[in-house]
């Protein structure tokens, strides 16, 4: 696919008095996702300025000695045993970013490329790349004047790091290619100094401190690690809305059951549906008398699936936390005047967090799907109508919204198949084991997406379910999360075009739509 076009500036104005200052060593995915939405504005931290001054001083004794040091005074990968005169070392790192802008694809969408940005900028505040604060100045000041250059999805195998994407990046930052402008794409030079910023020139050692990181895949997983968190909450109070539709049974939830098992993430998930379902009149209704004793897994087995989910998310969590801080360049510049060359930029942690993530969520889609079938299907449902249409046969009501659902689901379990598995050797063999992280984290946008389809296919079906079972109520704050619905979308009378109806609530629970109004009652272990 060739690069999309340009599409306008679609972020919020920063609000006031919301900054975020790098230093390399404190940034967190709250703010990492802030800055990528537009919500914070960034400043290099001085005691950061002064560690990267530092730092530059050792690469440029290293340049005054002539002495040889990997992407400094040499070629780079396969080529590192070429010496580089010192007449040509700027040439070197310019003609390094030229080369290595080989990316292809749809262009990563713009508030990915804003993390990557501040992620980057971030590395080189930690002060062990050897690059000048005006690099990270720049970056700060591309993010805060709403500049963001597009960079191809495809291209980066995440060893040595994402090198395609960030040398579309870096491309920007001397002033070569294009950048996105509020008021349009712009030649980069252009929009750079209609800022008030200058087009860097870049010194030996910049160039490969540019391109050499995990920061790119590691963007996309930080946003999607956000998402994903969400939807955990949000499969809750879906799978809570399914289960009153049914006429379920809270049994399963009982907290003695859980806590015989001990696992943590169980716990919590029994737990918060525990609170979702308090007091309810639809449970009150047939809490006597109700020949089932037991209901299907895809309900009663909630916490047992959902539970780990949330634990391979901590899990995940930990990793990319702990990478947004990563020095993650090679060769790294230390204090003592070593210049050490080394793998950081291997992005083995990141891609095993989202091949994790990836097949986490996938479940959630898979309970889902089969909830949203026994909530329409006329055998399953407890005497709801066929469909949840209002006249079955002449209107077929959810019929296909249960198909979107399943193939949707079904492609999440193609997309979870592991990429941090596979490897093919790049660079003359040099690069022999790569963990393809790119890849791994735009499979687990997409999952994230599908998911969160998913998932309003269920909760447009399950609001539907509780209508019918009026005039008995469902929980108390599962009423909060079936108005939630349909502020956005209406009961289902007759037949009608569902897609924007699945459009809506999808778009609902990615601005956290239904997750706040429980927040109050969320109990964990």
């Amino acid at each position: 696919m060739a690069l999309l076009p340009a599409r306008p500036l679609s972020i919020i104005v920063p609000m006031t008095g919301s900054q975020v200052d790098i230093d390399g060593t404190s940034l967190t995915l709250d703010a990492v996702r802030a800055v990528a939405d537009g919500a914070a504005t960034v400043r290099l931290a001085p005691e950061a300025a002064e560690r990267m001054r530092r730092s530059r001083a050792v690469v440029d004794g290293v340049v005054a000695r002539n002495e040889v040091v990997y992407g400094v005074t040499t070629g780079f990968g396969k080529l590192s045993e070429v010496a580089i005169p010192p007449a040509r070392l700027l040439e070197l790192q310019r003609n390094l970013v030229r080369s290595h802008a080989a990316g292809v694809g749809a262009r990563l969408p713009e508030r990915e490329v804003r993390a990557m940005m501040l992620l980057r900028a971030n590395v080189l505040a930690r002060g062990l790349s050897g690059a000048r604060p005006a690099l990270a100045e720049l970056l700060a000041g591309m993010l805060n004047d709403f500049l963001y250059p597009p960079v191809p999805e495809q291209g980066s195998v995440g060893a040595s790091g994402d090198l395609a994407p960030l040398a579309h990046l870096a491309l920007s930052l001397i002033g070569e290619g294009t950048l996105v402008t509020p008021d349009g794409e712009r030649p980069a030079a252009d929009a750079l100094r209609a800022a008030g910023l200058e087009p860097a020139v870049l010194q030996p050692k910049e160039g490969i401190a540019l391109i050499n990181g995990t920061q790119a895949h590691t963007a996309v997983a930080a946003l999607a690690l956000h998402d994903a968190l969400q939807l955990w909450t949000t499969a809750h109070v879906a799978g809570a809305m399914s289960l009153e539709a049914l006429m379920g049974t809270p049994v399963a939830f009982d907290a003695r059951i859980h806590d015989v098992r001990g696992q943590r993430g169980q716990c919590e998930s029994a737990a918060l549906l525990r609170a979702l379902l308090e007091d309810s009149e639809i449970r009150e209704a047939h809490r006597h008398g109700d020949p089932r004793v037991q209901d299907a897994y895809a309900l009663r087995c909630m916490p047992q699936v959902h539970g780990p989910v949330r634990d391979a998310l901590r899990f995940a969590e930990d990793l990319v936390a702990r990478e947004l801080n990563a020095a993650t360049d090679n060769p790294l510049v230390f204090d003592d005047g070593a210049m050490l060359s080394g793998g950081n930029f291997h992005g083995q942690a990141v891609a095993m967090a989202c091949d994790v993530m990836s097949i986490a969520l996938t479940n959630l889609a898979t309970m889902s799907e089969r909830r949203i079938d026994r909530v329409v299907h006329p055998d399953f449902n407890y005497g709801l109508p066929a469909f949840l249409a209002s006249d079955p046969g002449v209107h077929s009501g959810f019929m296909i919204a249960q198909v979107t659902a399943a193939a949707l689901a079904s492609e999440c379990k193609v997309l979870s198949h592991p990429a941090s598995v596979d490897t093919i050797p790049t660079d003359g063999n040099k690069e022999d084991v790569v963990p393809m992280a790119m890849g791994a984290a735009v499979k687990l946008r997409r999952i994230v997406a599908n998911v969160r389809r998913v998932l309003a296919v269920e909760l447009m079906c399950a609001a539907q379910g509780i209508d019918l079972r009026a005039p008995l109520r469902p929980a108390a704050a599962l009423r909060a999360a079936h108005a939630a619905v349909r502020a956005r979308v209406p009961r289902l009378a007759e037949d009608r075009v569902l897609s924007p109806d699945i459009e809506a609530l999808a778009g609902g629970i990615a601005a956290d739509a239904f997750t706040p109004r429980i927040a109050a009652q969320e109990v964990t272990s």
